[in-house]
């Protein structure tokens, strides 16, 4: 009896200092019973619920969380029942006026036979796990997209490990989708994406950790106990049930058992997650199948981890330096501005474009964006500050604008050289990585605003060239290397680039002609009406500006004054 009631005491003890710890990180304490219901709350009830803490005993807990986040709150709670703790998982609950808000979640189980669950909230101001949540789904499957899914998955990945819970990551591919489609009405189609999705987020960990990477590929990170055979067969059903042939599509699926131990950060587990995933989605377009890529996933996810690594030392310690290219009138010769290009010092004399494209894939662009910034400001500083002879512009992707720790550093990078105005320009790369247009444009003329000319790049690449330039106002943009070869091979070529440059003087947005590597090519461009040009013609870019004074093949343009 003695030692019954010094057990009792004891785990009083535990409770009461849990309970004490609890007040110092939470703004909400709840005591749930094994059916988990709320027995007791303390804290801030009427500002998360909008109602007092007396009202809300006995009611389910699941009852005050999101619809969508339920899923999660009930795998949360399984898994608390087997790991006595969860730390800093993140919610969203029903508010006042039935308003939805994030809150940070932390919980302990004393005793779960007992009913001794404690749960901590506590609102949540931000940060990369909710940017991740809050994402947009893709409106069609209310699917993650795969940056925001290797975030969120990732994140959940070290959770379950340190929990002693596994979990596996299965790829989904659906090779016959597009023959589908073409015998689906518009809204069946939507209908059946709709269907898939929502089976793999219910199969999935949390009820949400699944992605759409194209028409036909997905991705899902599910408990290891997980019969993905069965989960596969309902796809194939699904696809049945919408196909008037009732013949629907077969489904093909590789698994890879997931760890999220060891030294690796969640931050670089995600960013290798992401190149896995984006190297599936392109796998198809290579030859290879869904079950080429997961016999490799697990090497490349590796592989991918240790890049990021040596990218981020690379970045730190700006281990790369700029290479210039110049932009001539076409008309005159004359150097109008030079293009930033960067050079890596450990690969002399070799493209970067693999790395560059790495770090696309893998998110990291935006860091290296800032970083080539800071270099090209480095360089400007070489020469006095009221020299206007030469400018510079500095690529920035289309990702990075929409990265808001990128867009706060540039701005303050930019506020402290204000005497970089007319000397730096800007020109936006992989403008297909935009995904708020308007949010894009209020970016461009916070630049332009502030002094600061902004190119659109490869303009005329595809049919969203268009749809760019009439909502972003640029001041200049960049034709296409590829669009300006092929426009002198084809038989309406030159009525094509003509309209193309017209459309742009119609705008006052004037026009660079990349990619002109020749004489017939510079005649070209200039019948056809554009500004400025750019290329090998004129030299191959190079770090030591006097390389292009004089400028190699000048003689062209004093031709051309002449018969003028």
């Amino acid at each position: 009896m003695a030692d019954d009631r010094a057990r009792a005491d004891a785990l009083k003890g535990e409770r009461d200092r849990f309970v004490a710890l609890a007040f110092c990180w939470a703004d909400l304490l709840v005591e749930l019973d094994r059916d988990f219901n709320i027995r007791f709350l303390a804290g801030a009830a009427e500002a998360f619920f909008g109602r007092k803490g007396d009202t809300l005993i006995g009611t389910p807990f699941r009852d005050l969380v999101a619809p969508a986040d339920a899923p999660l709150i009930g795998q949360m709670l399984k898994q608390l029942l087997r790991a006595g703790r969860i730390n800093d998982e993140v919610i969203r609950v029903v508010g006042p006026g039935g308003a939805l808000f994030w809150v940070n979640v932390a919980a302990y189980s004393l005793n779960a036979a007992s009913g001794q669950i404690y749960i901590g909230l506590r609102k949540n101001a931000g940060g990369a796990k909710v940017a991740a949540l809050a994402a947009p789904r893709d409106q069609e499957s209310g699917l993650f997209d795969a940056q925001a899914f290797s975030e969120l998955a990732a994140d959940r990945l070290k959770k379950l490990t340190a929990a002693g819970e596994s979990a596996q990551l299965t790829l989904v591919s659906i090779p016959g989708m597009d023959d589908l489609k073409s015998r689906l009405a518009p809204d069946a189609h939507e209908q059946m994406v709709h269907g898939v999705g929502e089976l793999l987020k219910a199969n999935s960990v949390g009820g949400d950790s699944a992605a759409r990477l194209s028409d036909g590929q997905f991705s899902i990170m599910h408990a290891g106990g997980t019969n993905v055979a069965d989960v596969m067969k309902s796809i194939e059903t699904i696809t049945q049930k919408f196909d008037p042939t009732g013949k629907g599509a077969a489904v093909e699926s590789a698994t890879m058992e997931m760890d999220g131990s060891g030294g690796v950060s969640e931050e670089d587990l995600a960013k290798g997650l992401l190149y896995t995933l984006t190297k599936f989605r392109d796998a198809e377009g290579e030859g290879l199948n869904v079950k080429d890529m997961a016999s490799n996933m697990s090497v490349m996810i590796n592989e991918a981890m240790e890049q990021v690594t040596q990218f981020r030392q690379v970045v730190t310690k700006a281990q790369f330096f700029v290479a210039l290219q110049p932009i001539i009138h076409v008309t005159t010769g004359e150097i109008h501005h030079f293009e930033a290009l960067c050079r890596f010092e450990r690969a002399a004399g070799e493209s970067p474009f693999k790395t560059i494209t790495f770090a696309e894939e893998t998110g990291l662009i935006d860091q290296f964006d800032l970083a080539m910034a800071k270099k090209v400001v480095d360089w400007l500083t070489k020469f006095p500050r009221n020299n206007d002879k030469y400018r510079v512009a500095v690529n920035v992707s289309g990702f990075s604008i929409g990265k808001d720790q990128y867009v706060d550093a540039l701005l303050r990078l930019l506020k402290e050289n204000d005497w970089t105005q007319g000397k730096l320009m800007f020109e936006i790369t992989e403008s297909s990585r935009m995904s708020d247009l308007g949010a894009a444009n209020n970016f461009i003329q916070t630049l332009r605003g502030r002094g600061y000319h902004v190119c659109l790049d490869d303009f005329g690449a595809g049919a969203a060239s268009f749809q760019y330039l009439s909502v972003l106002d640029v001041d200049v943009v960049k034709l296409d290397g590829s669009a300006i070869k092929n426009a002198q091979k084809a038989a309406k070529g030159r009525a094509f680039l003509s309209a193309l440059t017209e459309l742009c003087r119609r705008m006052n947005v004037e026009t660079i002609a990349e990619m002109v590597d020749s004489r017939e090519a510079l005649d070209f461009c200039r019948d056809c009406g554009c500004n400025y040009v750019q290329g090998y013609l004129f030299g191959k870019p190079s770090p030591e500006i006097k390389d292009f004074a004089p400028l190699p093949q000048a003689e062209l343009f004093k031709r051309t004054n002449l018969r003028l």
